[in-house]
């Protein structure tokens, strides 16, 4: 039985629905699936003449035979009458909110086992009216132990934090906190590949603190619960350099790094794996994958945005549902 994989539109303003087009018209490159689009057929069909691609998306009641891969729409309602690419505005705000929206609910009810989601763009969720910063954040009111991670061959990361400021998010640096993390990210990792990863944490301070000479916080907090995440059989080490600990673990496909903040996992991560990188939230009962990129505002409608990394995020949603169901 085809597994089937939702696919969210994105911002319709952004590059979403082009990647998705160019996504869906590579069908050599895509494993075998059904593959249900939340979004709008107004939307999609603009992006299709735009792109001059003849792409059959058939309204998901009209999905057709159930044992042949598939492409459907579930169509969702939205107030664009038009539109309006390369900017941030109210109406896609709220559009990209309902795509999401309706995907997450179908996750949720076990109708979809995987979702791949476009890049949304936060300022367009302000401009609605949306209290939450983008999918993670709103994934998080249900399933607070969610964690954000990024997956390439080559490497792989996972945020202690994400979207917040880098002083708010140093005050989480925190014992407890940590072991916390360090312990759930073992969890959710093990149910893919039991007993094969190895976690490596960064340090915080340069140097990882210089034995105290450079900041406390390696020999206070990230030691000791290193230790503790070890007396519970979590394969992980550290904390390392942070200028050293992705090297460390670069082409090596069962490490991962543990990031303290953001930037320190996503500039080492979009330097090398922009192209192919994938956006993975773990700790959700569905698999959740999006491309690393953005909106990408100052391409979008020009035909030019480059479908690899959704691509990946497919084969990687297709992929860890194998292994989760």
């Amino acid at each position: 039985m085809l597994p089937k994989i939702g696919i969210t539109l994105g911002d319709p303003g952004g590059i979403g629905p082009e990647v998705i087009v160019k996504a869906f018209s590579s069908l050599n490159s895509l494993p075998e699936a059904h593959y249900i689009l939340f979004g709008s057929s107004l939307v999609v069909e603009q992006e299709k003449q735009a792109l001059k691609i003849d792409l059959d998306i058939r309204p998901l009641e009209r999905a057709g035979d159930k044992s042949s891969p598939s492409f459907s729409l579930f169509e969702i309602e939205t107030p664009l009458k038009i539109v309006k690419k390369g900017a941030a505005c109210k109406e896609n705000g709220i559009s990209s909110f309902s795509f999401l929206n309706e995907a997450f609910k179908e996750a949720r009810k076990g109708k979809i086992q995987a979702l791949v989601t476009a890049p949304i763009s936060k300022h367009s969720w302000k401009l609605a009216g949306l209290k939450w910063k983008g999918h993670t954040d709103f994934l998080s009111q249900i399933y607070p132990q969610a964690i954000m991670a990024f997956w390439s061959d080559r490497m792989k990361t996972a945020l202690f934090s994400h979207h917040l400021p880098l002083k708010e998010a140093l005050k989480k640096v925190k014992k407890e906190k940590l072991k916390d993390f360090f312990l759930r990210l073992h969890h959710c990792l093990e149910k893919f590949q039991p007993g094969k990863f190895h976690f490596l944490v960064a340090g915080l301070n340069p140097h990882a603190g210089e034995n105290g000479l450079l900041g406390s916080e390696e020999e206070k907090k990230i030691a000791p619960a290193i230790k503790e995440a070890q007396k519970q059989g979590m394969r992980i080490s550290g904390p390392f350099p942070p200028d050293v600990v992705f090297r460390q673990a670069l082409n090596c496909a069962e490490t991962m790094v543990i990031a303290l903040y953001h930037d320190q996992g996503l500039i080492p991560f979009k330097l090398e794996a922009f192209e192919k990188g994938v956006n993975l939230t773990l700790g959700l009962p569905f698999i959740r994958t999006s491309p690393c990129h953005g909106t990408a505002f100052d391409i979008a409608g020009k035909g030019i945005a480059d479908a690899q990394s959704m691509i990946e995020a497919i084969k990687l949603a297709y992929k860890l549902s194998q292994r989760l169901f």
